[in-house]
């Protein structure tokens, strides 16, 4: 193992960062094209007779998840230019970085298509997905939420104590 760098941390480009959403986009769009192909073509051509409604919504649905996650990668990650000088104003967001945004929808990507191909074992694995809002409460609940009820009552500052005594001091001259 190499020893830590020393020093500051180096920084994407601008470039750089448009270069790996495309990539990144590029490569999610493609595994759930590949996922749901797969999964189509094998169940018409193994288990057409097994169709119900149930496969139909759930299939479906997880085309939805596709499409949505596909459009947010590339919202999040559109770059903005200048409309008089076509200069580059914002790369948009970085797809790769840790903890972001990116990453979550990259997950729902990754659990849709692991799913969606594990439903051609059995129709139970559909219940895998219930993970996805499941997950979206608990970060809702981390992040937001719960740090939101039970935060602590502000301290008395040296000002909030003085206004305190000043009150107290009246409240006995009229007693």
């Amino acid at each position: 193992m190499p020893p830590p760098h020393k020093g500051k941390t180096p920084t994407k480009g601008s470039k750089q960062i448009m270069a790996e959403n495309t990539a990144t986009v590029l490569f999610y769009r493609n595994m759930s094209l590949g996922a749901g192909a797969f999964y189509n073509i094998f169940f018409f051509i193994f288990f057409y007779e097994h169709m119900s409604t149930f496969i139909m919504v759930m299939n479906i649905l997880i085309m939805v998840i596709y499409i949505t996650c596909y459009q947010l990668m590339r919202f999040i990650s559109r770059p903005r230019y200048s409309s008089e000088t076509f200069q580059l104003i914002d790369h948009g967001l970085d797809l790769n970085m840790e903890g972001g945004m990116g990453e979550h929808i990259k997950d729902v990507v990754i659990l849709s298509s692991i799913t969606h191909l594990l439903a051609l074992v059995s129709n139970y694995f559909w219940l895998v997905l219930l993970v996805i809002p499941v997950r979206a409460f608990w970060l809702l609940w981390t992040n937001l939420l719960g740090p939101w009820f039970f935060q602590e009552a502000p301290e008395d500052t040296e000002q909030d104590e003085k206004k305190r005594k000043k009150m107290e001091r009246k409240m006995k001259r009229f007693q």
